[in-house]
């Protein structure tokens, strides 16, 4: 195949910019002309509103601008298309980041679409899922053939996290269910469930969840409603953190969502999240688990995903608090005062989250 060179990106239907491949594989970005009278910044801290020519750099991405590297897939989505493209003779190491964009067309989370587009023709419909669930099992133990693992790849979009999951329609509107990876065990469905349950006594805010045929865990899509979408962008892109090892700390992400956002509201709303991680020992807290979603043109932090006990890298919180790696109710306060958040506000988020925690855990 030949490789991409040029891809133009659309928001909503809407032209954007396009991105051009640059010299040792980096990527070149301008936006559109009259994207730049009518539109906004998709990435404000890296690609500002404003005319002229944007190079990314080599790392994190491979090249990629985060907003872009947002919509790639992650282990799972990129399990199914390597393997698919190898069975199809198709040699990886010919394919440049330009040719992965392709393959997300309009098939990525959120509302960021690409062309060309060489995309699966996405199914959404309502599978069986225990079906579904036998066909992952022959992919993880390698056994699958090359009709199971082009259909995977129809159903399961380019969605990210190294979790096998799949997209689908439910009661009118779209669901991403999840199923168990080789390292998971069986009922890690269930454990989902109940942090979600959890976390919403918590009063953060989730999108609905449930657990279908009793055991896979479901999430309804915060990135639509009906036909439209609304642009999101993950912590991690938006500050070019890398998710693949520790790079962030809660500071951080806590002076990026009072930038990003100018609302004391989001704040409460993450550090609450913060305090939820740390109760529930939710290491896995890396900086593509928090993202920013752009609604009426405002910036909001998104409902919370992938909230489950897990163990992080050293045993550590990915996210660390001022550089702690378990860190500790002194550290949380010291958070609040380094930010000049209210330090009884601070300590009724704390307990209340770790009382009921604690009640349940």
């Amino acid at each position: 195949m030949r490789n991409t060179e040029l891809i133009h990106i659309k928001l909503n239907n809407i032209n954007l910019g396009r991105l051009l491949l640059g010299k040792k594989g980096s990527t070149l970005f301008e936006y559109d002309n009259q994207w730049l009278t009518n539109g906004f910044s998709i990435s404000p801290f890296f690609l500002p509103l404003k005319s002229g020519v944007f190079e990314a750099k080599a790392e994190p991405f491979s090249g990629l601008f985060g907003v872009f590297a947002d919509s790639m897939p992650d282990g799972w989505g990129n399990l199914l298309l390597d393997r698919f493209l190898m069975g199809k003779k198709i040699q990886l190491s010919s394919l440049n980041i330009l040719d992965r964009l392709a393959f997300v067309g309009n098939n990525g989370m959120g509302a960021l679409s690409y062309e060309p587009d060489h995309s699966f023709l996405y199914k959404n419909s309502t599978p069986n899922l225990n079906v579904i669930a036998n066909q992952v099992s022959e992919i993880l133990s390698e056994q699958a053939d090359l009709p199971t693992i082009k259909s995977l790849l129809e159903q399961t979009g380019s969605s990210g996290g190294a979790r096998p999951k799949i997209l689908i329609k439910h009661e009118g509107s779209s669901w991403m269910v999840k199923f168990p990876s080789s390292t998971d065990p069986e009922d890690i469905g269930e454990k989902e469930f109940f942090y979600s349950k959890l976390a919403k006594q918590c009063e953060i805010e989730m999108h609905e969840t449930r657990l279908f045929e009793d055991k896979y865990f479901g999430t309804r899509l915060f990135d639509r409603k009906g036909n439209s979408r609304f642009h999101v962008h993950s912590a991690s892109g938006l500050l070019h953190a890398s998710h693949r090892y520790p790079s962030l700390d809660y500071l951080q992400l806590a002076q990026a969502t009072m930038a990003l956002t100018k609302n004391a509201k989001e704040l409460s709303k993450l550090l609450t999240l913060m305090v939820f991680n740390v109760a529930i020992e939710n290491k896995d807290d890396h900086a593509k688990n928090f993202s920013f979603i752009y609604k009426n043109q405002n910036w909001e932090l998104s409902p919370a995903y992938d909230l489950l006990k897990s163990d992080g890298f050293g045993g550590e919180h990915a996210t660390s608090v001022l550089g702690a790696g378990n860190p500790n109710r002194k550290d949380m306060m010291k958070l609040a005062d380094e930010i000049k958040y209210p330090s009884k506000e601070m300590t009724k988020i704390i307990d209340k989250v770790f009382d009921i925690c604690n009640n349940v855990v």
